[in-house]
C-alpha cells in the first residue's frame, strides 16, 4: 500500500461541479482562513470508505497524504490515523500515534477546522493517559497559527467525557480573546459540551466572563440552556 494508491482511490470520486462548492464552504479565497486550499470533489463518506481501506498504512505513506494540497486527501490521512488510534492497544503505541499526529499540527498539515475537529477528538484520548497535559494545551493555545489554537480546546473533549472538565476551562480562558471566529465557535463548542456534563460549572465561567465573551463563542456555549436563561446571558453580553 503507498500514498499514491489511496491519492489515486480519491481521485477516482472527483466531482468537478463540487469543487468550486467546496473552495466557496471551506473560505479558500484570497485572505480567507483557507486561501489556496484545493480540492478532488470526492465526498466525506468517500472519503472515509478509501480511509478503511487503507487503515493500515505506514507512518511515511501517512505523511505523504498529510504533504498533499488536496483537501481530501490530507482528511484520509487524519481518518487513517484516527483508525490507528482506535485499534491501538497499549499507551506506547497510542502515544507514538499521537506524537506523529502533533508533528502534523506543528506542521500545519491539519490545516481547515474540518481536519481539526475529525481527529483532535480521538488523539484527545490520550491526553487522559498524560499526568499533566496542560503544558502542551496552553503552548498550543498561544500559537500563532489559528488551527493549533483550535487544536488546543479541541483535544479536551476527550477530556470531557472522560469528567475532567477543568483542562477545557483554562484552555477557554486562554482563548477568551482571541480575534478568530472559528476559535468562538470551537471555544463555544466545548463550553456547551462541559455544560452538559456539568451546567454549575458552565454557569460559573458564565458569571465571570459573559460580558467579555465573544457573541458567537457564547451563543455556542449557552445552546442547551433554556430560553429564558439564553436571554439573560445574551443581555449580560457586551458584544
Amino acid at each position: 500500500m503507498s500514498a499514491q494508491v489511496v491519492i489515486q482511490e480519491l481521485k477516482s470520486f472527483g466531482n468537478s461541479t463540487r469543487i468550486s462548492d467546496l473552495a466557496r464552504f471551506y473560505k479558500t479565497g484570497p485572505g480567507e482562513y483557507a486561501e489556496g486550499d484545493v480540492f478532488l470533489g470526492a465526498t466525506v463518506p468517500q472519503t472515509r470508505t478509501v480511509a478503511k481501506k487503507f487503515k493500515n498504512l505506514d507512518f511515511i505513506e501517512i505523511e505523504k497524504l498529510f504533504n498533499s494540497p488536496f483537501h481530501e486527501v490530507r482528511l484520509c490521512a487524519a481518518i487513517i490515523l484516527n483508525l490507528q488510534f482506535q485499534g491501538t492497544k497499549n499507551q506506547q503505541d497510542r502515544k507514538r500515534i499521537f506524537d506523529f499526529y502533533l508533528k502534523q499540527v506543528r506542521a500545519e498539515r491539519v490545516n481547515n477546522w474540518d481536519l481539526v475537529d475529525v481527529s483532535a477528538p480521538w488523539m484527545g484520548v490520550y491526553l487522559r493517559e498524560v499526568e499533566d497535559p496542560m503544558p502542551l494545551l496552553l503552548k498550543l493555545s498561544k500559537s500563532k497559527s489559528l488551527w493549533q489554537r483550535r487544536v488546543s480546546i479541541i483535544l479536551t473533549f476527550a477530556l470531557i467525557r472522560a469528567g475532567d472538565l477543568e483542562p477545557t476551562v483554562t484552555i477557554a480562558e486562554a482563548l477568551l480573546q482571541d480575534d478568530q471566529d472559528l476559535i468562538h465557535k470551537a471555544v463555544g463548542w466545548m463550553l456547551r459540551e462541559l455544560g452538559k456534563r456539568d451546567v454549575m460549572l458552565l454557569r460559573n465561567f458564565l458569571t465571570e466572563n459573559a460580558s467579555v465573551m465573544p457573541r458567537t463563542m457564547l451563543r455556542y456555549a449557552i445552546e442547551k440552556l433554556s430560553e429564558r436563561e439564553r436571554k439573560k446571558w445574551l443581555v449580560e453580553s457586551k458584544y
